[in-house]
């Protein structure tokens, strides 16, 4: 999808030429690849793990030599102006923002495949035990309560297993031609990857499932909420940017906003359930557990407990042990961002419309933002410099059922279930 005829606003040049370098600059800079583990030593694993032959992982890494990014990084952030927002335009403060992310997150990968990597992955993706925001309590405490609701609710996670009958050929077909019915034929890609360690993952153009698995309906949903409709839908609004073409990308300081809001997409579009929650917050856990010195199989036998399968209980302890030692002591801390960006996102649309502000909750999609992005960039949307999304996932297209949902849901939470008893039911309440 070529971005359209518009050209950047005069007196704007300099900020896209900064981008541009911006983005020259981080090409080579590939989080996840660098982080991943081949997958023939995950298949090798999984299967001693059934067995019952369990072992620390050995993984290799390649680290990659970044120092000439990170000057050109720093030289941007000086470039783009100070650390005030106060004394900078906001798309100065953006791009340094952004420079700045990238840089730490090239830090992190020159580290790779020792505990140095826990401390930036910490900058970049948070703690468990970080405070969520206009709350009292961290998100430790939410992963606590929505695994424990999920255990008192019976949600099995084996249960979903049962009903696993989609192989991946299969999703693919059916996923592209939904997608070419909404974006246009050909706009995205699906493909099937067996080296790929997530279940899917997508950029602009192309989304790849997971070779050799097996996919449910619920599955399908979640894919199309959280990768198609969030992830690939802003990164394709992002090209269309005359003057910051890096809002398709996703830096490392969006990642919070960006999955929380897939997360949240997954909520309003009715394709997310409890135990999906409960995954998520499980990870939080096995994060602080691997922070506090817990050491891979410990951590594996951790998920295995909670009810996972065994491919899927060594899946989510090699996502916290990402790029780090498997001995414990440290962890890669980007599975942080799910629940947080959620519950975040969550409060953000709630105060929008309390706010009366629509026009932010449609701006979130128009490239790769931040929360603080969409606020801080308004003078920027509104004279047109900033394009406004292209396209808005099917649940933003009908604002008066969303605006219903959040209206309802403002309301209710200003009613304490710890005030509520099972007497009052009797009582006629």
């Amino acid at each position: 999808m070529n971005a359209p005829a518009s050209t950047v606003m005069p007196g704007l040049e300099r900020y896209a030429a900064l981008d541009q370098r911006l983005l020259a600059a981080v090409r080579g800079i590939r989080i996840l690849p660098t982080v991943a583990w081949p997958a023939s030593l995950e298949n090798r694993m999984i299967d001693a793990y059934s067995r019952g032959r369990f072992s620390l992982p050995e993984v290799t890494y390649a680290r990659p030599e970044l120092g000439a990014v990170r000057a050109e990084l720093a030289a941007i952030e000086a470039a783009a102006g100070g650390s005030d927002p106060l004394d900078i335009d906001p798309l100065g403060d953006y791009l340094r923002r952004t420079a700045e992310s990238w840089r730490i997150a090239a830090e992190m990968l020159e580290s790779v495949g020792s505990a140095s990597v826990t401390a930036p992955s910490i900058a970049l993706y948070g703690r468990p035990d970080d405070m969520i925001p206009g709350s009292q309590r961290s998100n430790l405490d939410a992963a606590h309560y929505f695994v424990a609701l999920s255990d008192e609710l019976g949600a099995d996670l084996l249960a979903d297993d049962s009903i696993v009958n989609m192989p991946a050929d299969a999703l693919r077909a059916d996923l592209s031609a939904t997608l070419d019915d909404f974006f246009g034929a050909g706009t995205i890609s699906v493909e099937v990857d067996p080296e790929l360690t997530a279940k899917a993952a997508a950029g602009a153009t192309r989304i790849r499932l997971r070779g050799g698995d097996c996919f449910s309906d619920y599955d399908r949903h979640q894919l199309l909420a959280h990768e198609a409709f969030v992830h690939s839908l802003t990164a394709l609004n992002g090209r269309r940017q005359p003057l910051l073409a890096s809002l398709a990308r996703t830096s490392p300081r969006v990642t919070a906003t960006q999955e929380g809001l897939a997360v949240f997409a997954e909520l309003m579009s009715g394709a997310i359930d409890i135990t999906r929650l409960k995954r998520i917050s499980l990870r939080i856990l096995a994060i602080d557990m691997a922070l506090n010195g817990a050491d891979f199989v410990e951590v594996y036998k951790y998920f295995s407990l909670c009810g996972q399968s065994t491919a899927d209980s060594f899946h989510s302890a090699q996502r916290v042990f990402r790029g780090v030692p498997p001995g414990g002591g440290a962890a890669f801390a980007k599975d942080n961002v799910y629940l947080s960006g959620l519950l975040t996102v969550h409060t953000f649309f709630r105060w929008a419309l309390r706010q009366r502000r629509m026009d932010l909750l449609r701006h979130l999609f128009a490239g790769k933002l931040t929360l603080h992005d969409v606020i801080a960039l308004q003078p920027h949307f509104e004279s047109g410099a900033i394009l406004p999304p292209r396209w808005l996932p099917p649940w933003m297209q009908h604002v008066h059922g969303l605006a219903g949902k959040l209206a309802f849901s403002v309301f209710i939470n200003g009613i304490q279930l710890s005030q509520v008893q099972g007497e009052d039911w009797l009582a006629g309440v």
